[in-house]
Order: structure tokens, then sequence, then C-alpha cells
């Protein structure tokens, strides 16, 4: 097991890089926002990378229950030097894939400003070390066409 504390929520500790990643249905001012992010630990030989979904901020709406989930991906950082993310957002429901599916994340959420063209897409970096975004790629996807309607 990697020698190594994890600061729950999005926060910053002092040891690895991160938290990095997506704001998602986020609101234009922020108020509402789902963070999907990475942290890389260094562990005795070689990195850990865990993927976090933080919904605590994903809604205006009282009384909702927001867990937020974490798992550990599998991948060889230092070797491939990158991490792929990708995150389909779909209403209320955010469902994350890191390194090509190796770990999953599927978080229902219910945002009351961030709907439809009010929903927002931010990436940021909350830690120390510079993170280089290569290729960043969002589209929507229009409705289906039912019967030729």
């Amino acid at each position: 097991m990697p020698k190594h504390s994890v600061a729950g929520r999005g926060r910053t500790s002092r040891v690895g890089v991160g938290p990095f990643g997506l704001l998602v249905l986020a609101s234009a001012n922020m108020e509402e926002k789902t963070a999907v992010f990475f942290r890389i630990f260094k562990a005795e030989h070689k990195h850990v990378v865990l993927m976090c979904h933080d919904p605590t901020r994903s809604s205006m709406r009282p009384n909702l229950y927001r867990p937020t989930f974490a798992g550990y991906v599998d991948v060889d950082i230092a070797k491939t030097g990158k991490i792929s993310l990708r995150s389909l957002i779909d209403h209320s429901v955010v469902e994350s894939f890191g390194a090509e599916g190796k770990t999953c994340i599927t978080s229902r959420v219910y945002p009351s400003l961030a709907i439809g063209k009010d929903a927002h897409l931010f990436v940021f970096n909350n830690g120390s070390a510079d993170v280089k975004v290569s290729e960043l790629k969002a589209w929507e996807i229009r409705r289906p066409l039912m019967n030729g309607a």
C-alpha cells in the first residue's frame, strides 16, 4: 500500500501532484460545479494515480446526497507521462473513464443553475506543479431522430 495520505474533496495536500482536472456541469460563476480530477502520489517504486468525483458543490438544492467517489487508476505515469480522461455528461449524470476505461466513476448530480446552455466546462489545476493539457475536446450530441421526426 502506498505511503501517503489523501486530503479529500479536492483540497490541497503536501504530497504528490494535483488536484487537477475538470469542473463539469458548472454554472458561469461556479456556484455549482462537479469536480472530476486526478491526484498523483509517489509511492516506494512507482506513482499512484487517484481519480475522483467531488459533487459536494454540484447543486444549490438543499438536502441532496452528494458522496465523493474515488478509484485508483492503473497507469504507468512515469513511462507514458500521460493520463487520459473521458467524461460523459448527460443532464444529471457524470460518468468518467480514466486511462482509457481502466477506472470508471459514475455520479448522479442535480444542478439547478448549470442546466442546458447554462452548463459550462472548466479546466483547473489546484496543485503547485504544472500540468499540461495536451488535448481537450468537447461536443454536444443532438437529440436523436425518432421514426423520421
